[in-house]
Formats: structure tokens, sequence, C-alpha cells
């Protein structure tokens, strides 16, 4: 089966790093993905603000590029365009003027074999958790990291606890990483009030990271670029506001699993982070 990706805004431009690492864990994993042709961009974060329709359009516009190029099953790892495109697919379905207003535009019916999914579930299904265990090939045993999943990652799959989702958990213990408890991987970083309201957003991530450190952690693991950006590209300035130095690194899950694949540096894009990642790494081994 070929998958049809989709890295969006964010992938593709700043957080160039989670885009090129997950695309190494596919290849690494023999998941056969192709990137959707001439995909536009979901519309997350502020359209849905000025247009329902458009909001809508926009984002199934995308889907149905993918549908046309054989694509049924979508990858998506951004967790605010994962959102956007599932919230658009509800939209249509239970909205039928809404749907035929849509496909009309489009020049497109949806079929019922659409799929949107995170590359997060599939690597938690059974058959890929085994297969990362068995390809290790670099050892991450001593690296102590904590699991941040945000106000946003934690409602892809169903079958997890919203309140206690364990599934980027079973994803680091397959790669041989040290996983540690800790109370708050689902509190919100404050992502959407970065600009409006730095100093709330500051004050949430300062819980975050004391939390982590509290826990013991050398590390936090991520899977939203908003957390990322919150949590690494300002964290030289959240120590400096409260007078404290946290040297944290922030990791997207898929570069931890690709270095414990044993896949090239180059493809980990380590040197995008703002607080340094490589010292932590190596001493990991």
């Amino acid at each position: 089966m070929k998958y049809g990706y989709y890295p969006g805004c964010c992938l593709n431009t700043t957080c160039k790093d989670f885009d090129t690492s997950i695309r190494s864990v596919f290849r690494a994993l023999d998941i056969d993905f192709e990137e959707i042709r001439n995909w536009v961009c979901c519309g997350s974060s502020a359209v849905h603000i000025a247009s329902r329709y458009l909001a809508v359009a926009l984002a199934l516009d995308t889907l149905a590029k993918a549908q046309k190029q054989g694509r049924d099953e979508i990858l998506v790892p951004c967790v605010a365009c994962y959102a956007r495109f599932k919230q658009a697919l509800n939209e249509i379905g239970k909205d039928q003027g809404l749907r035929h207003e849509v496909e009309e535009t489009l020049k497109h019916k949806f079929t019922d074999k659409l799929k949107v999914t995170q590359p997060l579930d599939l690597f938690g299904t059974e058959v890929f958790l085994k297969r990362i265990s068995e390809a290790r090939k670099r050892d991450l045993s001593s690296l102590k990291v904590v699991c941040y999943y945000g106000c946003g990652t934690r409602v892809p799959n169903h079958s997890e606890d919203v309140e206690n989702p364990q599934c980027m958990e079973r994803l680091m213990r397959a790669a041989g990483v040290q996983v540690l408890d800790w109370g708050l991987r689902t509190d919100c970083c404050g992502g959407n009030l970065s600009l409006t309201r730095t100093d709330i957003a500051y004050k949430l991530c300062r819980d975050i990271l004391e939390g982590a450190k509290e826990a013991g952690a050398e590390a936090i693991v991520v899977a939203c670029p908003f957390c990322d950006m919150n949590l690494d590209a300002r964290q030289v300035e959240i120590g400096d506001r409260y007078g404290t130095r946290y040297e944290l690194p922030v990791y997207y899950y898929s570069q931890l699993i690709g270095a414990a694949l044993g896949n090239p540096e180059k493809e980990l894009m380590l040197p995008l982070h703002f607080v340094n990642p490589r010292k932590v790494m190596e001493k990991a081994g």
C-alpha cells in the first residue's frame, strides 16, 4: 500500500526537521509513501474563524487531489493540519448541502475509502512497534525522556485515554529510550497565545519545563510543531524571564526513532534545534 503524505506549511518551512526525520523513518521502516502533488495550505489556525466554507474547502482541496492521485489514506504529521482535515471530513459528513457545494467547487466526489492518519498512530500499531524494536541499531537506553502531548495530540486515537495517553511512551520504549512518568503530558503550552499573551505562554511553558526537570528528564519528546516552537525556540527566553537555565533538548518522536534506527544525522536535522540536542544524544550513545 502506498500512502499519500501531506507535510503542510509548517513541515515544509520552519519545522523541516520534523519533515525530514519522519520521511527517513518511513524509508527505514519500508513505508511506501508519496507527497501529494500540488497540495495547498489546509487553512489551520485562522481560516475557520473567517469562513466555515473556506475552511472546509481548503482542507478538502488537498484530499481531493490525493484521491485523484490514487491515495485513499493520507499521513499527516502536523497536529493542527490533522485536526483541520478531520474536521472538514466531519463537516461534510453531517451537512449534505455543504458537501454538495464543496464537491461542485472541487469537481470531485469523496468516497468513504478516504482516511486521514497521524504517523504517530501508524507507528503505534503492534506491527510497527515490533518492527522498530527489531530494527534498532543504536543504544539509547540511558536517555531519560518525558513524552509531551500538549492539548492537540491527545485526540487522534480514540482507544487512548485522552487524559493519560501512552502511544508516544510505547513508541519510545520500542526505540529503546528510557521513558519517565510525569503529570504534565497533556497540559497546554499556550501555543495559541504565543503572540497575543506571551506572558501566559511563558508561564505555561515554564510549568512544563519545571515538571520535566522534576521528573528527572534529560529531554522532552513532542509530536506538535507548535509545542516544539514554544518549548525549544523560547526556552532561553523563558529561562531569562524566570532566572534559570533548563537546557532541556526537545525532540520530535521521529528524530529519536530515526536515531535508534541508525539513520544518518543529516536526516535527523539536529542542528535546527535552538537548545543543543547533541550533548544529550552523545551521552546516550
